[in-house]
């Protein structure tokens, strides 16, 4: 009793190195073969019967059938369907790549599937994906995550490029007197250009404040507690800005 077919891809393609395993109803291996360059294979079988026949091969997903092996040859064909990949750059909007940005992919019940962090290029690769839609989350220090939706195709890669806005982040000390001593307590406040308030704080024990997530642009610090102080700074995506603060009596 022998089971003989081809193995093939879902375009048609003949798959050569395929694992085919089968196994009788107790789930006890029978029989074991791999598929020659043309697909084709055949596995010698020691009883009639029903039977399962699992196959695998690198590059798709794994099948498994019920078969009906008679007394003497069953032709039994079999059809993987392909998995997929996904790749992309990330980079600062309109600008370099970013490499050290965490890549996280999930599928759609929220289980993570796979996560990269980008290399010097900005870019991240994901291999032998099922076919089916993922949300691909990317972070990085200083700049803004960002969540997009992906659909993976059954066969080939699909391409999604992801641009991350700054996100820079300023940092300082405001001191006062003739020794710049560090002020605790000061109340600095940070003011976009046209004049809207975008975030505050409170210097800390050694005059330290801290402003993280701030969009590129130019900005406004100003100190008050004593006379107050302005000062004009640009934060550029993705940068550390440092910022320090003297006040007057």
């Amino acid at each position: 009793m022998i089971i003989r077919g081809r193995v093939r891809g879902a375009d048609g393609a003949l798959i050569g190195a395929a694992a085919l395993t089968l196994i009788d109803v107790s789930g006890r291996q029978v029989g074991r073969a791999v598929s020659e360059v043309d697909g084709t294979y055949h596995l010698d079988v020691p009883a009639p019967g029903s039977h399962v026949l699992i196959v695998t091969a690198q590059a798709h997903q794994p099948l498994a059938n019920t078969v009906l092996v008679g007394e003497d040859v069953s032709e039994v064909d079999v059809v993987l369907t392909g998995t997929s990949g996904l790749a992309g750059v990330v980079r600062i909007s309109g600008g370099r790549p970013i490499s050290g940005a965490a890549v996280t992919l999930a599928d759609t019940r929220g289980e993570v599937v796979g996560s990269r962090i980008t290399g010097p290029d900005g870019g991240y690769v994901f291999e032998e994906l099922l076919a089916g839609a993922y949300t691909l989350a990317v972070s990085a220090a200083s700049f803004r995550p960002v969540a997009l939706a992906v659909r993976v195709p059954e066969t080939g890669r699909v391409s999604q490029d992801v641009e991350l806005a700054g996100g820079g982040r300023i940092r300082g000390v405001v001191r006062a007197g003739v020794h710049g001593e560090p002020v605790a307590q000061a109340r600095i406040t940070l003011v976009d250009a046209e004049g809207a308030v975008l975030a505050a704080t409170t210097t800390g024990a050694d005059g330290d404040y801290v402003f993280e997530d701030v969009p590129e642009g130019d900005y406004t610090v100003i100190a008050s507690g004593y006379p107050p102080a302005a000062s004009a700074l640009r934060v550029g995506a993705g940068n550390h800005n440092r910022h320090d603060v003297e006040l007057n009596y």
